[in-house]
């Protein structure tokens, strides 16, 4: 039998509380503090996926970094309030070009 994953959500309440239809978890978190302990929380209560707000991931590095080579969690970025700030597709394209060896999404003319 496969193990199931629990999946969970931090970011702002307004942002993140549409995820509990979806039946996924959640911790608002109105601060990166707030941010920081949620995503620890999550992760050591057997999280395999967190979802998290562009808008706070950005002032909580540190702690996203900390699971970047560990296999679960997997931390997602998600666009906030303000929309897109551009950091979860840094994040990808960064991940797909250390696998890869190149930059394969980027737009940039040679």
């Amino acid at each position: 039998m496969r193990h199931m994953y629990k999946i969970g959500a931090v970011g702002e309440k307004d942002e993140v509380y549409a995820f509990l239809a979806l039946g996924i978890d959640i911790l608002a978190a109105e601060s990166p503090e707030d941010a920081m302990k949620a995503v620890d929380t999550m992760a050591r209560q057997g999280y395999g996926l967190i979802f998290v707000t562009e808008t706070l991931a950005k002032d909580i590095g540190e702690t996203i970094e900390r699971y970047k080579n560990e296999v679960l969690p997997a931390i997602i970025l998600i666009p906030g309030k303000e929309g897109s700030l551009g950091i979860a597709l840094s994040k990808i394209q960064e991940n797909v070009e250390k696998a890869v060896g190149i930059d394969i999404l980027s737009k940039k003319e040679g």
